[in-house]
């Protein structure tokens, strides 16, 4: 009855089938949030881990069916290695491997040329919501004068149960889409410490709605336009037919459009945490209740800004600080700030699955990141430039950034999104690589740049710090 009633229902809309379920499966996180502050909020812990591991095997089974058996093994998996093996290295080592082999193994056993929505999409949130579990259980033994603030605000004292580790892995809030947040943080709310009204569910129905309503634009505005800029017009004749400005152009504008449909799930997932109380962040220094734990998106920063590492800081910004968190900062014992963040990217690259595409993504981001702060820097450094960025002409100067800001983040997206090499290698001939020698000249050339505009005494000093 569910299967014909979905597909009319896709026939109508215009979108496939499993992206109907996925978006009907984010906005029920609503109703079930409701739930759970009318009826669960005062329940024993018991009662509560049950009713987020039905409720989200529930949506699970709704997507994916019988390959929710794929997440069910590896929560199993997760919790029988920190009980057998304990707070130990090896637990961390092996829940690594395991976690992001069997994801890595799906994605291969699973992949075509096109996005698809099957049962790795939520495994690669699962994935990195089960390797942070094993951390924070390792850091649960440590001495805390070993660990940092972030860890031991995250670590686990006591061993979780097994129905604790189900329902955190699938709470509704969380399973699909994201967000990433820690067992401690979990804790906390089944605990009703997350909450603005000790002993009463929180007062963020508000909140939660604006962030709902937020979302609804976000992806109104992505089914409005998405359709007139799909990424199947790159591979067409008529597209390599274009002027040459206007194939730049639909790369800017076809970027802006794209990253909605991750803005618009982001945003509303978050409403879901917000109104259950996972995203209960405290007071701020304006003495408000901040409900920012789970923000995915800074939605505003994102519009506005006219730099790559904003848009970067602004954008699945919790999957960002796991990164941060798990990957970059553990790997202080290298000694080499670089080769931690080459790593990083790296590991997002293969996180995100095995196809060229992201690889070079996310190389491309780590060049970009890099010349912007040496142009960053040579703009800070340089008195003609500073006035400049400082005079009457910045509202002009804020456009022509604005442009190649979005030119070129929509440039490492074409792999990101087309996948395979022939398609991506197809789309940069047809604009003659202009990303890659934009970039290059740049990092070649800000270095004379310095020479001529920055007076010797600044550089004398930039070499001795």
């Amino acid at each position: 009855m569910a299967a014909p009633l979905m597909e009319k229902l896709s026939e109508s809309l215009g979108s496939p089938e499993p992206a109907v379920r996925l978006i009907l499966s984010v906005l029920v996180g609503y109703p079930c949030a409701l739930l759970y502050r009318r009826f669960f909020f005062h329940q024993p812990p018991t009662v509560i881990h049950l009713y987020h591991a039905i409720s989200g095997l529930s949506l699970a089974a709704f997507n994916f069916g019988t390959q929710l058996y794929h997440s069910a093994l590896c929560v199993l998996v997760q919790f029988l290695m920190m009980r057998l093996m304990g707070r130990t290295i090896t637990t961390v080592l092996a829940s690594f491997m395991f976690q992001m082999t069997y994801l890595l193994s799906g994605y291969y056993y699973t992949a075509t040329e096109e996005y698809d929505i099957k049962w790795t999409m939520p495994q690669c949130v699962l994935a990195l919501k089960l390797i942070g579990l094993s951390f924070d259980y390792y850091d649960g033994g440590q001495e805390p004068s070993k660990l940092n603030e972030e860890q031991k605000k995250s670590a686990l004292a006591n061993v979780p149960s097994l129905l604790e580790v189900i329902g955190f892995s699938y709470f509704y809030g969380g399973f699909l889409v994201g967000p990433q947040f820690t067992l401690r943080s979990y804790q906390r709310l089944v605990k009703g410490e997350l909450t603005d009204c000790p002993g009463q569910p929180p007062n963020s129905v508000i909140p939660a709605m604006k962030r709902f309503s937020l979302g609804l634009l976000c992806l109104v505005i992505y089914a409005i336009f998405s359709p007139h800029y799909p990424d199947s017009y790159y591979l067409t004749d008529e597209y390599d037919a274009q002027p040459f400005w206007y194939r730049c152009v639909f790369i800017l504008l076809w970027a802006k459009v794209i990253l909605y449909k991750y803005v618009s799930c982001w945003v509303i997932a978050e409403g879901v945490c917000i109104l259950s109380g996972l995203g209960y962040n405290g007071l701020g220094q304006n003495g408000e209740y901040q409900w920012d734990a789970c923000a995915n998106m800074k939605v505003w920063t994102f519009e506005t800004t006219p730099l790559f590492t904003g848009t970067i800081a602004s954008f699945n910004i919790n999957t960002n600080a796991w990164v941060a968190r798990h990957v970059f900062k553990r790997l202080k014992f290298l000694g080499n700030k670089l080769l931690s963040q080459v790593t990083a990217l790296a590991f997002l690259a293969i996180w995100h699955g095995t196809h060229s595409g992201y690889l070079l993504c996310f190389s491309m981001e780590f060049i970009i990141v890099n010349v912007e702060r040496q142009a960053q820097a040579l703009v800070r450094d340089s008195p003609l430039l500073t006035r400049l960025a400082n005079s009457s002409l910045y509202p002009l100067i804020y456009l022509v950034q604005q442009f190649i800001h979005w030119l070129f983040m929509g440039y490492p997206l074409v792999p990101f999104c087309l996948f395979t090499y022939d398609k991506w290698l197809r789309v940069y001939s047809s604009i003659y690589f202009c990303g890659h020698i934009f970039f290059f000249t740049l990092y070649l050339g800000i270095p004379y740049l310095r020479k001529v505009l920055v007076p010797r005494k600044e550089r004398s000093e930039k070499k001795e710090d």
